[in-house]
This record gives structure tokens, sequence and C-alpha cells, in this order.
């Protein structure tokens, strides 16, 4: 007989039981791995991560593998294209605000040389902890996700509001926000 694994309650059908087990949680340090999830969590806004996580591969190809310098180079006529594309999330907002965001992305690794050192310094370097013992005990945002917001705004950046960077933080194990029954839970915590 075969023991399910207890996860977090989201995960109970694929595509989600692929990504908490593998993705969700993880710290990332990768930059174009950090794009493709800001680009994600914004064009989520509004629906569920599910039809995002379908669309995933489709995203990849539209956006030429989050490549930043490529999306940064998207014009009018690009941007026409994506609208026209039924494999990712067809709004004018979210594809006008992911050239946007690339464009603002490519700032901040200037400035900062990467964007994961910037981005990471809002949870001073390391993974924050958290202990949640269900999913009512996610919080929408924290005063890290909205200090990262602000920052973010303010930089120029699209979609990127407090709910959505604190989905983000989750996204990339800025945070460790698996119950304490998920079989993840522990393992995640040793990662940094």
């Amino acid at each position: 007989m075969t023991v399910a694994k207890c996860r977090c309650a989201w995960a109970r059908e694929e595509p989600n039981i692929h990504y908490h087990d593998a993705e969700w949680g993880v710290p990332q340090h990768d930059d174009r791995v950090l794009f493709e999830f800001l680009i994600l969590e914004g064009a989520q806004a509004g629906l569920s991560w599910t039809t995002i996580l379908k669309k995933r591969e489709n995203y990849r190809a539209a956006y030429e593998g989050f490549d930043v310098r490529r999306v940064a180079k998207f014009d009018d006529r690009k941007a026409a294209q994506l609208l026209g594309n039924p494999g990712i999330v067809r709004n004018r907002l979210k594809v006008a605000a992911a050239v946007t965001n690339a464009r603002a992305f490519l700032a901040v690794q200037k400035e900062f040389g990467s964007f994961d050192a910037y981005v990471w310094q809002f949870v001073g370097g390391r993974p924050k902890q958290n202990a949640r013992a269900s999913m009512k005990d996610l919080p929408a945002r924290t005063p890290e996700s909205d200090a990262l917001s602000k920052d973010l705004l303010r930089r120029g950046f699209k979609f990127v509001g407090s709910t959505i960077c604190y989905a983000f933080m989750q996204a990339v194990g800025m945070v460790n926000d698996h119950t304490v029954d998920c079989f993840r839970c522990r393992a995640v915590a040793k990662m940094k």
C-alpha cells in the first residue's frame, strides 16, 4: 500500500502537484528564472495559478525563453502578435507590462549587478522561514512584499502590487510558506 504524501492544500491535482513538489518555495538566484516568475505572477492577476501553469510552456515560447534582453526589445508588432496568441493570457495591459518590466529589470541589473542581488535584499539575503499550520494562515501580503512592491513601482514596473509580490516571493523561495505538515516544508527550509 502506498502512503500519500502530505502536501499544501492547493496542490491536489496536476499541474499544481509537480510545480509544488519541484519548484514552489525553492530559492531561485538565476535572473532568467526570476524574470519568468515576475512575468507569470503578473499574468496570473485575477486568474488561477493553475491556468498560468497550464500555459507556462506557451509563455516560454512566446517570451523567447524569458530572455529579458529580447523581451525588452519587443515592439508594437510583437505585442500585437502576442495578443493573438491563444496559448497565453491575451490581456493588452499584461502584455505591455511584460515589456515594460523587461526594460525596468535591465535597469535594476545594471544598478545592482543582478536582479537577484536586488530582490533578495528584501528578505535580508536569506529565505524567510515561516511555520504555517494551514493555508488559512497564509497572508496575501506582508511588510516585505509591501516594501518590494513599493520599490518596484517606483522603478517603473507594472503588475507588481503587494499580493503579486508576495506570490512571487513564495514562488522563488524568498519565503518558505509550505505548511508544517507538508513533506516539502523541511526540505525547502534547508535550501539557500
